[in-house]
């Protein structure tokens, strides 16, 4: 498979109609459906900035060649008198849910009568759930990596054209049999939300969150690891004094291509072993899916490796985006996460690796809300929108999805000294 890259400049003398004439706008625009990246015309790349790493035809490649079991793609482009004004990435994802929450209906053991006939019905449910899911953005990410346009269209105008868009991806899906029921917008922050809740609630949507995304903000003051510990209070200095002393014996080392594909069994059979313990899981990752996003992102996509006596026992893998560093996927053998608290001895390693970049955030997404936030991350609600192609079912939707998902319970860590530290 190939795809485009040739950088060029971003047109800035589009004859677009006056912003505020959204319906100019829409006349004018016209929306093209493609099923590969290799088949998006250059435009794309000339869209999309380089710092929107997840968007740009290079990742999604090696996505695409990569993908997950079952997983389609759809490309949507965006032109006013055929210049450029944005794009849309979505996945196709036949949706079976016992498989999805299967392992959480089968990991609940508890002998509780009542939670017995729960996880009784739970599992019934999800026998019978089945169905075709459009989604506008990225199943294996947290964040808004669904779309970009032409920063001069307001998000207004904007979220109506993605609309459009995925309205026309539904009908080409539907010729080629793939009926979608479900249309899935998701990780919209707070500041997005302003500017498109009220529109796609009113076009029948349901708002609903699942887990926030845990974010470090790197202060401009922290010029290196020391100056992050100084800002912890002494509790939390002794606690990464101790994870780094019990993690001594590890050899931690950054992997090349070529050692990331040697490796490429282990590191799956790694990932594997954190990914089977997640209570919701949408798909699992193409064995190859690391060395291809080395492959096509090169250094900006960097896996490091942990070794225990010569044994690769643990990895972890994160993503430059722009001035984010994102924490990707990772794995490791829980005996040394017990023994050795790997995986806190990665988050800290997370933060080194940040402030080496000097990136503004690291982006450790969903999961393991408490211990991430026990090195600073603070909880970010993402906010996700779906639509049932039937009314009936649609006015039930939320409450069926909050019924196999429920709220997890934890306790917000405060590291840092300015912070109330009433929790430990």
């Amino acid at each position: 498979m190939t795809y485009h890259n040739t950088k060029l400049e971003i047109p800035r003398t589009i004859p677009l109609p006056e912003i505020g004439d959204i319906h100019q706008v829409m006349e004018r625009t016209s929306i093209h459906i493609y099923h590969s990246i290799s088949e998006v015309p250059v435009l794309w790349d000339n869209i999309v900035p380089e710092g929107r790493s997840f968007l740009r035809s290079s990742y999604l490649t090696a996505l695409e060649t990569t993908a997950p079991e079952g997983m389609q793609f759809c490309y949507i482009t965006f032109t006013v008198d055929k210049h450029p004004i944005g794009v849309a990435a979505c996945q196709i994802k036949y949706f079976k849910g016992n498989e999805t929450f299967g392992e959480q209906v089968e990991a609940e053991k508890d002998p509780c009568y009542f939670k017995a006939v729960s996880r009784y019905f739970k599992g019934l449910v999800t026998r019978q759930v089945e169905f075709y899911t459009l989604v506008c953005g990225n199943l294996l990410l947290t964040g808004e990596h669904g779309y970009f346009f032409d920063e001069r269209i307001p998000q207004q105008s904007v979220i109506q054209l993605v609309e459009n868009g995925l309205e026309k991806a539904k009908k080409d899906l539907q010729k080629r049999k793939t009926p979608i029921s479900l249309t899935l917008l998701k990780d919209f922050k707070s500041s997005t939300r302003e500017n498109i809740a009220s529109k796609l609630v009113d076009h029948k949507y349901l708002e609903f969150t699942v887990q926030p995304a845990m974010v470090l903000d790197i202060r401009p003051e922290w010029n290196s690891f020391e100056d992050y510990l100084a800002a912890m209070s002494s509790k939390y200095r002794v606690r990464v004094k101790r994870a780094y002393k019990k993690g001594k014996d590890f050899v931690r080392r950054e992997l090349n291509f070529e050692e990331i594909e040697a490796n490429e069994v282990r590191i799956f059979e790694l990932y594997q072993g954190v990914s089977k313990n997640a209570t919701f899981n949408t798909f699992i990752l193409h064995p190859s899916y690391f060395t291809a996003l080395k492959r096509n992102l090169n250094d900006k996509f960097r896996l490091f490796a942990y070794y225990h006596e010569e044994k690769l026992v643990g990895f972890y893998t994160t993503i430059l985006n722009g001035d984010e560093l994102e924490a990707h996927f990772l794995g490791f053998e829980y005996e040394y996460n017990r023994s050795a608290q790997i995986y806190l001895n990665m988050l800290y390693d997370m933060v080194k690796l940040g402030l080496e970049e000097r990136v503004h955030q690291v982006f450790y997404a969903r999961t393991a809300l408490e211990i991430k936030s026990s090195v600073g991350a603070v909880p970010h609600e993402m906010y996700c929108y779906m639509r049932h192609r039937n009314s009936f079912p649609n006015k039930f939707l939320k409450n069926f999805f909050d019924y196999l998902n429920p709220e997890e319970e934890w306790t917000q860590r405060r590291p840092f000294k300015e912070q109330n530290t009433q929790q430990s």
